[in-house]
């Protein structure tokens, strides 16, 4: 459903309102599906005493409004976006004349394993710093679903992943659930500029200004491994855009990502590829 008017001043289209329900047929077998989207220009007073049956994610671009929760007054300002879980009551309304909100609803045998691990299990709100990408997949996922009756849907899906992508990397620096330390974010640039160099421990430490226990902890916490496997993994990363992409020798390819020999380097490719470089760059 699409709505428009016009201004009369000097009759500018204006963007008010519209909502996509795709007609799902195998798409619903996906781990990932978009159940419905949508945006309200000004969004209306919606009271849901029983919630809505799926989990979804709200934002705000302009104006402000107000989000009753548990009997609580929640301020919705501009640049907010809201996590509600499925069967939660709630209740919101606007401020003023604009409340432009958006909204998507995931689904998917896969959809809550998602929202879980980006710490989306009751309800939130969210500062956005920066909405332009959000808005942009958001705006990608709108289109194809109104100009592709074939393969729309599964191109929205595709997009639909892209957004929780976006959405996570927007809250994961501002909720302390899923914030990354400043130490963590060091190690990890340290390593992403230097991966090709021979680096310890103590590097790492003295780059984070933490102890080696603390940073070990760190990444367990975070990317559930230790500091010296996700070296050893973002080197073979590298690798392996050189072994698709170039005709370098293994040995070559081995030096110019930090490994210390060609055997150390297809001992830990096998290991963590099941396979040798050699049989990697075969499949390419």
């Amino acid at each position: 459903m699409i709505l428009l008017i016009y201004n009369n001043m000097n009759m500018e289209l204006i963007f008010l309102f519209f909502a996509d329900y795709p007609i799902l047929g195998n798409e619903k077998s996906l781990p990932l599906y978009l159940q419905n989207m949508g945006q309200q220009h000004c969004q209306d007073h919606l009271i849901r005493p029983e919630g809505y049956h799926y989990d979804q994610i709200l934002y705000c671009t302009k104006g402000s409004g107000t989000l009753i929760f548990e009997n609580k007054a929640i301020p919705i300002p501009h640049d907010t976006a809201i996590f509600i879980p499925a069967e939660t009551p709630h209740e919101y309304y606007p401020e003023e004349d604009i409340w432009d909100i958006h909204w998507i609803v995931p689904c998917g045998y896969a959809a809550k394993d998602i929202l879980t691990q980006f710490g989306l299990t009751e309800l939130k709100t969210f500062h956005l710093s920066d909405t332009k990408m959000l808005e942009h997949i958001f705006r990608k996922m709108h289109n194809a679903l109104r100009t592709d009756s074939i393969f729309g849907n599964y191109k929205a899906s595709g997009y639909l992943y892209d957004f929780l992508m976006e959405f996570y990397r927007l809250i994961a620096y501002k909720d302390p659930a899923t914030s990354v330390s400043s130490a963590l974010m060091k190690a990890l640039d340290y390593i992403n500029y230097n991966y090709f160099s021979p680096i310890t421990m103590d590097e790492l430490c003295s780059v984070s200004g933490v102890t080696k226990q603390h940073l070990c902890l760190l990444f367990r916490k975070k990317l559930s491994m230790r500091p010296m496997e996700y070296i050893a993994k973002r080197r073979i990363q590298e690798a392996k855009a050189l072994l698709t992409g170039t005709e370098k020798s293994i040995e070559q390819v081995a030096e110019e990502t930090g490994f210390c020999s060609e055997s150390y380097f297809c001992k830990l490719f096998k290991r963590y590829e099941g396979m040798t470089p050699s049989a990697f760059r075969q499949i390419k």
